[in-house]
């Protein structure tokens, strides 16, 4: 029997750490780096900021999937730099000095996001759904970084290192650009919500994917949504070179939630 693959997940105590965990558990050898515990996995408390400590925990890691982040769309420059620009370059820096094999990059749509801007995307956006023609095209991977905030800018920071990285240090990469994975794995809140749900089951069957992925495949970028009605983003590539089957769609009916 093969020993298990040692997985580390920054940020393994948020939401997304949390149900790959509880996923994978038996799957991987799993740890989380991040500022508090997770429950049922070995833990290590630390700070993106601390490069030295970041290359002490990957040591002998074959992938880390990076979470941390400050998530907020709208987040301020104050807090993108360090968090998610600074961070996901140690993050990096760190993978390479400890011999990592990959780094699942969990990007995000925002680093795209400047394409709400425009119709159909707009009218799905906002739930007008009548306004939207049958046979729009959805936006593949092949289109510019658009950021719609520093969030944005940072992802979109975090893709090219990972690009640079690959290229001049090969340490594949794979970078997720997550739509939404909304608490209690309920999207019917909000239309934008409906468009962009990665349920908590695709988004584990995603990120497994993308730890699995052969060492042939490099580096790359996907979009990650479940198969929703309303999706701006295609997941066809991810289908195509990952094998993403989605188990999940979200319709259109919708209704705001009380606050």
């Amino acid at each position: 029997m093969q020993p298990k693959k040692r997985v580390l997940m920054t940020g393994g105590a948020g939401r997304i750490g949390c149900i790959l965990a509880r996923h994978h558990a038996n799957s991987y050898d799993i740890t989380s780096y991040d500022l508090r515990e997770s429950a049922g996995v070995r833990s290590i408390v630390g700070n993106l900021s601390d490069l030295d400590a970041l290359e002490r925990a990957f040591k002998g890691q074959d992938t880390v999937v990076h979470l941390a982040a400050d998530i907020r769309a709208e987040g301020p420059w104050e807090s993108a730099l360090p968090n998610n620009i600074v961070g996901t370059y140690n993050v990096f820096e760190a993978a390479k000095r400890a011999g990592v094999k990959r780094v699942v990059f969990a990007s995000s749509q925002h680093a795209t996001g400047g394409f709400y801007l425009d119709e159909p995307y707009k009218s799905i956006a906002e739930g007008r759904f009548a306004d939207v023609p049958k046979n729009y095209s959805l936006i593949d991977e092949t289109c510019p970084t658009r950021p719609d905030g520093y969030y944005g800018a940072s992802k979109a920071f975090g893709e090219a290192l990972g690009s640079y990285y690959w290229d001049f240090h090969k340490l594949s990469s794979i970078q997720v650009r997550v739509g939404w994975v909304p608490e209690g794995d309920d999207p019917t809140f909000s239309p934008l919500a409906l468009s962009l749900w990665l349920s908590y089951r695709d988004a584990a069957q995603f990120f497994k994917l993308c730890i699995d992925a052969p060492a042939s495949l490099g580096c790359g970028t996907y979009y990650a949504t479940s198969d929703n009605r309303w999706k701006i983003w295609s997941i066809e590539k991810a289908r195509k070179v990952l094998g993403y089957k989605p188990r999940d769609a979200a319709g259109e009916k919708w209704a705001p939630r009380p606050s």
